[in-house]
């Protein structure tokens, strides 16, 4: 296993903590199947804000798994609001 020594949280918040619950209901189940010996993440949620913390081993693994992430929640904010306009 390699050692992890890069860090970076991103952070959402929403208008509700029921719409944040929907937000890290749908990426959650993504942590740890992506994971790898380069990078890991984990996810909290308080309220309306989810945290998704990656850690990795270098600057080119962080750079990818926040782009995955970023992307995961974008598809789970933009699906939610679609669901709530019908």
């Amino acid at each position: 296993m390699t050692e992890r020594v890069h860090e970076t949280t991103l952070s959402f918040s929403y208008s509700s903590a029921s719409r944040a619950r929907l937000v890290a209901r749908s990426v959650e189940q993504e942590v740890g199947a992506i994971d790898d010996e380069r990078s890991a993440t984990r996810l909290t949620r308080d309220g309306p804000t989810v945290e998704l913390t990656i850690d990795a081993a270098d600057l080119t693994a962080l750079r990818a798994a926040a782009n995955t992430w970023l992307t995961l929640v974008d598809v789970a904010e933009q699906t939610q609001s679609i669901a709530a306009a019908d």
